[in-house]
């Protein structure tokens, strides 16, 4: 779901042209400190809906598979990121590629269109997360998509979703503040509930296109994913 960069050239440009009317183009709102960052997804004026069909009993079916992994650890791999950067073209990255290469890419591109070529310059905010699932061995928990809405429909789909911060939550934001998850541009882990409206987070494709920690007023939240970690 590809926004504009308020900073610098918008990777929408690219990601219209790369993937056509398979990539939602959804404008930032908001101010110069709000993060630039977003994810790949089907165009709504093609008609799709969240979750396409050949997706849908994927969706629904609950992945209860336990993981043996605590959200400590799922935090430290998403912070040992932190400072990685996307190339001029907005690709570039590990994270890009690992997705360009997965399974999941296979049934993205079923759902979405496109190409595997085409997540390697995509936006990537949502493959971030996917990634440190990946490499943590949280990704039943954390699910993975290249689309920030389907992602969250996803927790929604296996009762994992709330409205209460919690340290290693899946953080889903709409810059506008609606609750609607098809009006999600943005998506993060949580680090800790500040407990003055504000939450810390760590998030990939935000500022200028990098893996950085951040400081969100609530009032962006959409919702929260709950992985089940391991106590």
């Amino acid at each position: 779901m590809a926004k504009h960069r308020p900073i610098r050239a918008p990777k929408i440009t690219y990601a219209h042209a790369a993937l056509g009317a398979a990539i939602l183009a959804s404008a930032i709102g908001g101010h110069a400190t709000a993060a630039a960052a977003d994810s790949a997804g089907p165009a709504a004026a093609a008609g799709h809906s969240a979750v396409a069909p050949q997706a849908a009993a994927q969706t629904r079916k609950a992945e209860e598979t336990q993981v043996n992994v605590t959200a400590q650890q799922v935090l430290a791999m998403a912070k040992a990121q932190v400072g990685t950067s996307e190339n001029a073209y907005g690709g570039g990255t590990k994270f890009q590629k690992w997705y360009a290469d997965s399974q999941r890419a296979a049934e993205t591109i079923a759902r979405d269109g496109g190409t595997r070529a085409m997540y390697l310059n995509a936006p990537w905010c949502s493959i971030f997360v996917s990634w440190v699932g990946e490499q943590t061995g949280a990704r039943p928990q954390v699910g993975w998509d290249a689309w920030t809405v389907a992602h969250a429909k996803w927790f929604a789909a296996n009762d994992r979703w709330g409205a209460e911060a919690r340290p290693g939550a899946v953080v889903f934001f709409s810059w506008g503040g609606s609750k609607s998850l098809d009006a999600i541009q943005h998506v993060g882990f949580v680090v800790k509930d500040n407990g003055d409206g504000t939450i810390s987070t760590i998030e990939g494709n935000t500022g200028n296109g990098k893996v950085e920690e951040r400081v969100r007023p609530k009032s962006q939240v959409v919702g929260y994913g709950y992985p089940q970690y391991a106590s």
